[in-house]
């Protein structure tokens, strides 16, 4: 059976390889993208909402009805950032759209992209651990139908796809020759990867769980 998805984050990274996977899957029937401002990408089975504060999500609540699933994989890098703005970013602004979305079907998917190092103990000296760790923690526990929290390391950017980082995008040009032996360690994984394992999550018998580098690249084999 076909899915209907909502995707946050489109325009970043991670974002914008899984609504490729997703635009381009047989197992995908629509998709709902939710952005600060447009992409500007036009297909049949997209409409695009924008939403300046992610915090704010229920004022586009009736939006929001009909999907089996959120995949939320908008983020930012924590460096130079100070914990109340990036709490707001990686706890508030995901907790808001699952108690939402929880509230209009309980019975749906929640898949939050987190990174890998986060702390579910939510104590580590390190202040993104903790919050990643937090957020993690309230949406796999919020009861959902099923949740994974997503925890890849280093991220393999493919289909033109770049890094909204412009300091990524640098790295990214001076190993990419190294990528093909990369991607024979079994912890790396590529934006591809994450799309395809995002879409293979819907029709999972796993539950709940925390997905590291390698559990990624093992649920996205089958798509």
């Amino acid at each position: 059976m076909k899915k209907k998805v909502i995707i946050t984050g489109s325009s970043g990274m991670i974002g914008k390889g899984v609504l490729l996977e997703c635009l381009d899957s047989e197992k995908i029937e629509s998709i709902l993208i939710i952005n600060r401002s447009s992409i500007n990408t036009q297909h049949p089975k997209l409409k695009e909402v924008l939403l300046k504060d992610f915090t704010k999500v229920a004022t586009i609540k009736e939006e929001l009805s009909g999907y089996d699933a959120c995949l939320f994989c908008m983020g930012v890098s924590a460096v130079g950032m100070n914990e109340v703005d990036y709490t707001k970013i990686t706890y508030d602004s995901p907790v808001a759209f699952a108690d939402v979305l929880h509230q209009i079907n309980p019975k749906m998917t929640f898949n939050y992209i987190s990174g890998q190092g986060s702390d579910g103990t939510e104590k580590s000296n390190q202040m993104w651990k903790r919050v990643k760790g937090r957020a993690e923690n309230a949406i796999l526990n919020k009861g959902f139908g099923n949740a994974f929290a997503f925890r890849p390391g280093a991220i393999i950017p493919e289909r033109g796809i770049k890094s909204r980082t412009g300091w990524y995008n640098t790295m990214y040009m001076i190993i990419r020759p190294l990528f093909p032996l990369f991607k024979m360690s079994k912890s790396v994984t590529t934006t591809t990867s994450i799309g395809q394992a995002m879409i293979n999550s819907l029709f999972t018998n796993l539950r709940n769980q925390v997905l590291e580098g390698a559990d990624i690249n093992e649920m996205a084999k089958s798509c």
